[in-house]
Formats: structure tokens, sequence, C-alpha cells
């Protein structure tokens, strides 16, 4: 009897203490900390990155996709009923700002084909055909636009001017007014274009047109149009140049115009000094000639640099 309960006994009493071997001692309460030591020097978090010299990436532009740059054309109708057309050259941002260009009397659009494309700066070519060898026709002397800047550009013809007449075939300034006011208002209205951030250029009547146009347009929606950039104008459109400088400078804050003409007609830049307009600016550029014919290389200063100035201060890049 003592053998038969002797064996299990025996067991169990190996098998408590097994367990008790298998555990680990704990300190006891009462034991002492251990002496202090110097901090470590502190470490950047486990999960973060070390830093590089790679420069951050530039912010994601807000606002919906870029429409594609290839140009799009465009009708639109003047206050009299007259039916216009020209192109629109969508920018590489939506909401973007939009430059009008108005033409001399010798041209149409087609003057500005390789400078839209030029200011769009998406690296397309242009795909029209231009109607001569003229210096603004050849775009590799542009300076070039800096990078990542791009512009909406909208070009239209007056009415009556077209390659076929060589120009325009008659003259009418009092109806090309309304057409530089109905191509402003439609420049509004354009799909990805930031209707607070429109310019105008323009060279001899288009010069005029410009400022006319702009001035026009911000007693529609003021705060609209943020300058005008003119190539020899001479208050071509029976409204004074000076006059329209001033009207200009009236808006709060002031609208930006420049005037860009040769010697022999800087006169006209020259009168509208005196029109009180803070953000005026005049450029002479001797030898120039007329309108256009700035647009070349060799010039000083060079026109084409200046129009990139232009719109650096007044819709930025």
């Amino acid at each position: 009897m003592f053998r038969r309960f002797f064996i299990p006994l025996l067991f169990i009493v190996i098998l408590l203490t097994a367990c008790n071997l298998g555990k680990t001692p704990t300190a006891a309460s009462t034991s002492t900390p251990p002496a202090a030591s110097e901090p470590p020097a502190e470490q950047p978090p486990a999960t973060q990155p070390p830093p590089t010299a790679t420069p951050s990436p530039s912010p994601t532009p807000s606002g919906p996709p870029a429409l594609p740059p290839e140009p799009r054309e465009i009708t639109f109708q003047t206050s009299d009923g007259q039916t216009l057309s020209g192109y629109y050259y969508p920018a590489a941002v939506n909401p973007a700002p939009l430059i009008v260009f108005m033409h001399w009397v010798g041209g149409d659009m087609s003057d500005w084909y390789e400078i839209a494309v030029w200011l769009q700066n998406r690296g397309l070519k242009n795909p029209f055909p231009n109607p001569g060898s003229e210096s603004w026709w050849d775009p590799t002397w542009f300076p070039p636009v800096p990078e990542g800047v791009s512009y909406g550009v909208f070009i239209f013809s007056f009415r009556d001017c077209a390659p076929a007449n060589a120009g325009c075939a008659h003259w009418t300034p009092e109806v090309w007014l309304l057409d530089a006011q109905a191509a402003m208002l439609k420049a509004t209205e354009l799909e990805g274009v930031d209707p607070t951030k429109i310019v105008a250029m323009g060279s001899s009547i288009g010069a005029d047109g410009a400022p006319d146009g702009c001035a026009w347009l911000n007693e529609q929606e003021p705060g609209s149009c943020q300058g005008a950039l003119s190539l020899s104008p001479g208050s071509f459109m029976d409204i004074p140049y000076p006059v329209v400088v001033q009207t200009l400078g009236e808006n709060q804050p002031p609208t930006a115009v420049w005037c860009l003409a040769d010697e022999q007609e800087f006169g006209i830049c020259e009168s509208a000094e005196i029109a009180d307009n803070p953000a005026y600016q005049d450029f002479m550029i001797p030898g120039g000639q007329h309108g256009n014919m700035m647009l070349r290389p060799g010039l000083t200063p060079d026109a084409m640099q200046t129009i990139l100035d232009f719109l650096a201060q007044t819709v930025g890049p």
C-alpha cells in the first residue's frame, strides 16, 4: 500500500520542483534603482528617414486638370452682331492667366502664331503655316519662357482683316473698337482661364485696341484686366492714348500699361507719362520701326524679353 501511494506522490514533487526551476525570479520592491547616468543623445524616431540633400518636390497644383495644348477654334459675336473667329491656346495649368493679342492693320491673327505657342510654353509646335519670313515667325531667337511658367493665349482677327486682303481691307476704327471689346469679354468666358488674370497686347491698331479693350472690360467686370502692352500705339481707335492710360490708372490698384516705340514714334509714349498712372512704363527701342517690326533680334531693349517682364509683373508666373 505504501508503494502504491509513494510513486504518484514522488512524481508530483518532481513536477512541482521543475516548474519552480523554470521561473525567473523578480526583483524585490525595495531594491535600489540603478545609478543615474548621462542620457543618451537624442535619436530620431525609427520611422523618420534620415535627411537628404534632395529638394522637396514642387507642390501639386490645385484645380482641374489642364486642357490639351492644341489650339481651339473660337467664334464670338460683337455688340453689333458681327461674328469673329480666333484660336485659344490653353495653358499648362487650370485656371490660368490669359493674354489677348491684337494684330496691326497690315496683318491678322496669323502674326501671333509663333508667339502664341512660345508663351503657352507646352512644347507645342506651331500647327499653322506662317504667311512669310518675318522675324516674329522665327522662334529660334525668342528668349526662353521660365521653366514651369505657362500662359493661355487668345488670338483673333479684326473684321475684314485676312491674309487674302494682305491685312485689313478697310480703315474702320470705330468697329475695330467693338471687336476689341468683344474679344476681351470672350476671354473671360474661355474654359481654363482665370477671369481675374487677363492682359491684352497689341501692335499698331491693336496697340490701341489692347488698352481700350482692357479699360472697357474693367468697366464691365472690375478687376478682370490686369494690364495692356502696346507696340507703337497712335490713338488709332479714336480714343486718345493718354486718356485711356489715365483711365486705367484710376483703377484700384492701378492697371498697368506699357508702351514700346522707336525714336520716331516715341512721342505718343511720352505724352502718356503725365497721365498720372503709377503703373505706366514706356520703353524706347531705337531703330525698332513700327509695331511688330520691333519683334526681331538685335534690338535693345529686347521687346520679347519686355513682354516676359510685363507678364511677370502683371499676372505672375
